[in-house]
């Protein structure tokens, strides 16, 4: 099953089978209070008799207009009462064993964190993980944020996909305090993930705002999925979810309400070896 949804996911969710998906993985909007806006501008040629200005096939003259993308207002009231029924209309949709992945940022997860723990119970609460990275600008007023959050539960704690053996090692720190064949090895991390966001001049660069890196889910679609697995997004924003499934031979479902990002998620995948 590769699927993706245009849509608003709290009226799909509830359509969708029972028990279908290993993993969920979300990035929501983290209320910013910011207008998100995809870095690209949209062009559109239309052919004409008179001078343009660009030349197609066979000398064929178009006039071009640009156009601001799609963007949307990241500012909610009451962010809990926004995402909560939406973590909840996905819950029917998990097996036994799943896992549920939330990625937030400082304003809000403190509160999902507790919202989560009193729907799901806090025995399911698995990990914190904190994404670090270290780009862009820096306050000279405060503390830089360069980390995002992200909640795993585990639908039964006692049951759960996790495939040590399927982690990528990353390199000591201080090799000269192992042996040389741990230092060859690597590490296995932490709870404390170090990734570059996605660079600018990237291949892996959509264009779309708060687009996540691809090592990111690289490692969650390994370590908590098995092949032939499904995993859901239903805010699937560039795809990276989906592309990452795919790469590692497990299936996706995506949900996005914004026609931009379904665009640009089926031209993604479309192109995914």
């Amino acid at each position: 099953m590769e699927r993706i949804i245009h849509g608003d996911n709290l009226v799909v969710l509830p359509t969708l089978p029972d028990a279908f998906a290993r993993l969920i993985y979300i990035d929501p909007p983290f209320n910013t209070g910011d207008v998100q806006k995809r870095s690209r501008i949209s062009v559109q040629a239309a052919a004409t008799q008179n001078d343009g200005d660009r030349t197609g096939f066979g000398g064929r003259r178009y006039v071009t207009q640009t156009r601001d993308s799609a963007a949307y207002a990241d500012r909610f009231d009451d962010y809990a009462a926004f995402l909560m029924p939406r973590i909840e209309a996905s819950l029917h949709c998990l097996t036994s064993d799943a896992s549920l992945f939330v990625h937030l940022d400082s304003r809000e997860v403190h509160y999902i964190k507790v919202a989560l723990d009193e729907r799901l119970g806090r025995e399911r609460f698995m990990n914190e993980i904190i994404w670090a990275y270290d780009f862009g600008g820096r306050s000279k007023r405060k503390w830089p944020a360069k980390h995002d959050t992200i909640l795993w539960y585990a639908m039964d704690p006692e049951r759960y996909v996790f495939n040590y053996d399927a982690i990528d090692r990353i390199p000591y720190l201080a090799p000269g305090l192992v042996t040389k064949e741990k230092a060859v090895r690597g590490k296995t991390p932490t709870d404390v993930w170090w990734q570059t966001i996605v660079p600018t001049n990237s291949r892996e660069k959509t264009g779309y705002p708060t687009q996540k890196p691809r090592a990111i889910l690289d490692r969650i679609v390994r370590v908590h999925t098995e092949p032939g697995d499904t995993v859901l997004d239903f805010f699937a924003g560039s795809g990276t979810t989906g592309e990452a499934a795919h790469a590692h031979g497990r299936d996706y479902v995506l949900i996005d309400s914004s026609a931009d990002a379904v665009a640009i998620m089926k031209q993604r995948l479309q192109d995914a070896p």
